[in-house]
Formats: C-alpha cells, sequence, structure tokens
C-alpha cells in the first residue's frame, strides 16, 4: 500500500503529564537532546552488519549533522537528511532529524514487500516541566500508513505462508518514556523489527530518531 499524504503525529498532553510526573518543580532545567536519521543493525545468514546513528547531532556538539546517503549492506539505504540540535537562552533544547528515501529491500527474498518511505521527521522539545515531540512519515509503501498515527501503531509484516511467522513488526510514532518518568522521552518516525519470532533474517531498524530530556545535565 502506498500513499502520498504525509501522516504527522504530536505527543499528547498526557504523554507529557506522564513523564513529568515526580519531577520537583523548583528544578532548573539543564536540557540534552540528540537526534540522528537512524541507525541500523542487521544480520543475514549469520553476517551482521551495522551502521549508525547516522547523522547525529546533540546540544552537546555537533549542532548539525547531514548525509548524501548512507547504505546498509545490500538491500538497506537511507537517502539524503539532515539533523539539527540547539539549546535555547531559557535552557530548554530542541532536537530535529528529516530525512528522504529511505528504503529496504531485505524482507524481498522471503516474499515480503520493499518499504519505502519518502519523506520522515522526528523532533522533540523540552520544556521546564518535561519534553514533547512529534513525528512525519510520508509517501510510504509496503505497509499501510493511517492518516493519523497514534502513539507505537504497529503493523505486522506477515509471513508468506499461512501459518509462518511474521516477517517484521513495524512501529510507527514510536514513543518511549523511563518509568518512573523523569520528563524525558525518545521518539522514532519508524521502527522496524526483522523477523520477531526468528527467521533468516535478524536486526532492528531505526529510521528518524530524537531524544530529550529537560533534567539531563
Amino acid at each position: 500500500m502506498s500513499t502520498r499524504t504525509t501522516a504527522r503525529t504530536a505527543a499528547t498532553a498526557v504523554l507529557v503529564a506522564a513523564a513529568t510526573a515526580g519531577v520537583p518543580a523548583h528544578a532548573a532545567p539543564a536540557s540534552t537532546a540528540s537526534a540522528s536519521l537512524g541507525t541500523a543493525e542487521i544480520v543475514v545468514d549469520g553476517t551482521p552488519t551495522h551502521v549508525g546513528p547516522i547523522a547525529p547531532c546533540s546540544v552537546a556538539g555537533p549542532a548539525a549533522g547531514s548525509t548524501s546517503g548512507v547504505r546498509v549492506g545490500d538491500d538497506t539505504e537511507y537517502g539524503r537528511g539532515q539533523t539539527r540540535c540547539a539549546r535555547a537562552e531559557d535552557g530548554t533544547s530542541t532536537a530535529t532529524a528529516s530525512g528522504q528515501r529511505f528504503e529496504t529491500s531485505v524482507l524481498e527474498e522471503y516474499g515480503g514487500p520493499v518499504i519505502r518511505v519518502r519523506t520522515y521527521s522526528a523532533e522533540c522539545h523540552t520544556t521546564r516541566n518535561g519534553s514533547s515531540g512529534h513525528v512525519e512519515l510520508g509517501g510510504v509503501s509496503g505497509f499501510p500508513l493511517p492518516a493519523d498515527i497514534p502513539p507505537n501503531h504497529v503493523v505486522t509484516i506477515p509471513g508468506a505462508h499461512q501459518g509462518d511467522p511474521p516477517m517484521a513488526r513495524l512501529v510507527l510514532n514510536e514513543f518511549t518514556a523511563p518509568e518512573p518518568p523523569d520528563g524525558s522521552l525518545t521518539t522514532s518516525a519508524l521502527r522496524i523489527t526483522l523477523f520477531p519470532e526468528g527467521g533468516p533474517v535478524s536486526g532492528d531498524i531505526r529510521v528518524g530518531s530524537a531524544t530529550c530530556d529537560p533534567y539531563g545535565g
């Protein structure tokens, strides 16, 4: 399935409130933020390939990153993209990753789809009380894209035949926060786990990630 429409989603106030519970109101922010276009760790026939973080940035430096494209093995590619991280005068921080033309055909040999994302971004911001973020995905093929992506929306790529284990587990708009919450969060536009129940290929692929911590020091 493909779409030309960009799906955008933001962290909800509930998520931000949950992420800030238990943080002292009087604590002065010393925020941190970082971002990358993604990471990939893929094992095919016992041979591992690892790439990333791709074009990373951090408020601690470097403040920006870019790439004209990165290949991962023979069948996964990140296109052009850039990242930016900054801390404002009030102590709050922002991290953004935006890229183009991600593609992986690692499942094609086993009867699965080629997964493509024409454009993507992940962004987070800190406040004096916590963090918020949003992601965007556009022009995808190989998996369905809802018009509004709920947090941690799961798409399963089934096996080629009935009864076969799934070939991949995709998480769109992945938001993670520690427990107990401390105000920080990490958001990824797309995360792909290959053959999550076991199979000829294993690995974890992230597309567009940003992390913010309002009390990161």
